[in-house]
């Protein structure tokens, strides 16, 4: 009972595994330094990749780049603890011509180099033969794209090309497995390129988006006027009034008008948006027949229901939610899946990294789309271009995030302290959506001070679908547990509406105790991180002593979603090798349920210093970097020279 004993706040290893961090570095760098051997041994004998002399020793230069970043790392780890935090700023970046200098031009790849849209200023090389004298060895004999698809649309730009190049680099094509795939289209939620267009010359139209925000200009009943504007932009609604209806602006749609800070919100225009007889008509000219959709509404009785009462829901979480790591999550028992966080402007000016994080893939039958705002009209603008524009089960709402970026704007968690908005963001963006409108809130923004319960009926109110509530306020952010005697208390009060909790569920115990609370389910956020094959484990109600060996085949299959995702040239490569990294930051924390004195692990305790039962398991629980990076070039090949990498998300729970 030794482990007991330990620490507060850390996880009870079993005695014979724990270790000190000496020890457990000096193991991993022994073994790291015996696997180089054995791989140099191969390489001289003709075993492996028989990569030609020259680029061996560009291979080698990048060993030793690693072994002096690792002395270096190992000397100054007390300032790295240091300047850990805030590492959403200033966060070193590897561009893709850091890596690759020399880049074949896309019309060349496309096979219409006489066509390249540069000209004579194009700065990317046209001479294939050249191109692949300059490029990097391949990273392996097999490429995933052709074995899946039949085709790599890569092709000499690909680094697994040998798979698929034939006499003179030409592509080759599986014709019969590539007839297979011909017209399915297994990612949706693109943007094309006349949408694109659109909306950067600002010629799509918002009919219904305007329509409410001329509503919610109206003058007020009682003779009051109007408030701040919403057609202006962020910074200047802050700071700048529009005219009054008196002074003939208070039917422009361009500078709507809002109730003041304290009035109450239930103005006329807020409970029926459509515009009256005396009104004038809509400024938008339309072509084309009018159809049912132009002159009937949808009342919310005849909204698409919401169906997932009891289900397993997937978080929404930023930088790590991607595509690829949503697919391991799906086919490992999550039910419910929902994009990453999207900013309500950058969509609307249509930005393509933006509009990427809204991609589903066919296998996702439950999905649904997280968008952060802070102002009605940018936010009902963009649930009615997303309406339009996108295929998804449900829009959520993010009023939980809470970082400083993101609430100093007044969007996330600050938009529980500024209720009139909210309510014009809710009721707004619920009058132009026609599938089920969630919101994700906190318990509130300081600490011991809840306001969610008091904002919960009202959200039912306004027409929300479903609300989830994270167990802790802004103030809290990850640190300590999560109030789930307050979740359950919030789930009272919503009923009849659905409400889901999250916060610290990371074993099939957890969520039995929070589903006993009367929530109508669970949201997953860290738990899947740490451990995605959690969802298993609650839908088969036992521990999964996994493998380091499963656990690593885990890893590969994220590297070949990944690369079919992002692409399986360099800079596609590169790409997923950032994801993998980010996420190896989470799966580190995970300790292996044969090593537990205690079951079930709890997620806000320090795994401590312990060997695995295999130099793998010991491996994957290193917290350095550069082991991350160690396992990242086991799948993915050596990083280029000069990578550099520094995690997004700190482990700063366990404080």
């Amino acid at each position: 009972m030794e482990a007991a004993a330990a620490a507060p706040g850390v996880a009870p290893v079993r005695a014979r595994f724990v270790t000190s961090k000496e020890q457990f570095h000096a193991y991993l760098r022994d073994r790291g330094e015996e696997e180089k051997e054995e791989e140099q041994e191969e390489e001289e004998v003709g075993i492996g990749r028989g990569e030609p002399p020259a680029k061996r020793v560009k291979a080698e230069g990048a060993g030793r780049d690693k072994e002096s970043r690792e002395d270096a790392g190992a000397e100054q780890e007390p300032v790295e603890r240091k300047r850990a935090r805030g590492q959403n700023k200033s966060r070193p970046c590897m561009k893709p011509n850091h890596y690759e200098q020399n880049r074949l031009c896309p019309s060349v790849t496309q096979g219409c180099a006489d066509k390249c849209f540069f000209g004579l200023r194009c700065r990317f090389l046209h001479d294939v033969g050249e191109y692949m004298a300059l490029k990097p060895p391949d990273l392996g004999p097999r490429c995933v794209l052709f074995e899946t698809f039949g085709k790599c649309t890569y092709g000499v730009t690909c680094r697994f090309a040998q798979a698929h190049l034939g006499d003179g680099f030409r592509n080759i094509i599986n014709t019969e497995l590539a007839k297979q795939w011909e017209g399915k289209a297994l990612v949706r939620n693109n943007l094309s390129k006349e949408l694109q267009h659109q909306l950067r010359k600002r010629k799509f139209s918002f009919r219904r988006a305007e329509e409410f925000l001329r509503a919610l200009a109206k003058p007020r009943g009682d003779g009051r006027k109007g408030g701040k504007a919403t057609g202006c932009s962020a910074e200047e609604q802050e700071v700048s009034n529009c005219a009054t209806p008196q002074e003939g602006r208070g039917d422009d749609p361009a500078c709507p008008l809002l109730p003041e800070q304290g009035e109450d919100p239930k103005a006329d225009g807020l409970q029926s948006p459509s515009p009256t007889d005396d009104e004038e008509a809509p400024s938008i000219q339309t072509v084309g027949p009018v159809t049912d959709e132009d002159v009937i509404k949808l009342r919310p009785c005849e909204k698409r229901k919401l169906e997932i009462q009891g289900k397993l829901y997937l978080a929404p979480l930023t930088t790590c939610g991607n595509l690829p790591f949503r697919r391991i999550c799906k086919r490992l028992g999550a039910d419910v899946t929902c994009g990453e966080m999207a900013v309500c402007t950058n969509l609307l000016q249509g930005q393509a990294s933006e509009w990427a994080l809204l991609k589903r893939h066919h296998t996702e039958d439950i999905f649904g789309v997280q968008l952060e705002g802070a102002f009605p009209d940018t936010m009902t603008k963009c649930a009615e271009l997303l309406n339009q524009t996108i295929e998804v089960d449900f829009v959520d709402v993010n009023v939980g995030c809470p970082i400083d970026l993101v609430y100093k704007k007044g969007g996330g968690c600050a938009l529980m302290t500024r209720s009139n908005k909210f309510e014009q963001i809710v009721r707004g963006m619920n009058s132009v959506l026609d599938v089920p409108l969630t919101v994700k809130i906190r318990t509130g923004v300081q600490e011991k001070m809840n306001v969610a319960h008091k904002l919960i009926p009202r959200l039912r109110e306004w027409g929300a679908a479903m609300v989830t509530l994270h167990g802790r306020s802004r103030e809290q952010r990850y640190t300590r547990s999560a109030d789930w005697d307050y979740i359950a208390e919030c789930a009272q009060v919503a009923s009849p509406m659905p409400l889901f909790g999250n916060g610290d569920i990371l074993s099939y115990e957890d969520a039995n105790r929070a589903m006993q609370m009367g929530v109508s389910g669970i949201m997953i956020a860290r738990g899947a991180l740490i451990k995605p094959w959690l969802f298993t484990e609650i839908k088969e109600q036992r521990h999964w002593d996994i493998s380091s060996s499963e656990r690593f085949e885990l890893l590969r299959d994220f590297t070949n979603y990944g690369l079919e995702h992002w692409g399986s040239d360099t800079q596609g490569v590169e790409k997923t090798r950032k994801f993998l990294l980010e996420w190896l930051s989470f799966l580190c924390r995970y300790i292996p349920v044969g090593l537990l004195e205690f079951l079930p692990q709890k997620i806000n305790e320090r795994p401590p210093y312990y060997m695995g039962r295999d130099y793998l398991e010991t491996l994957m629980a290193s917290q350095n970097v550069d082991d991350w990076i160690r396992i990242s070039e086991l799948l993915l090949g050596p990083v280029p020279p000069s990578f550099t990498f520094l995690p997004k998300h700190k482990a700063n729970s366990y404080r």
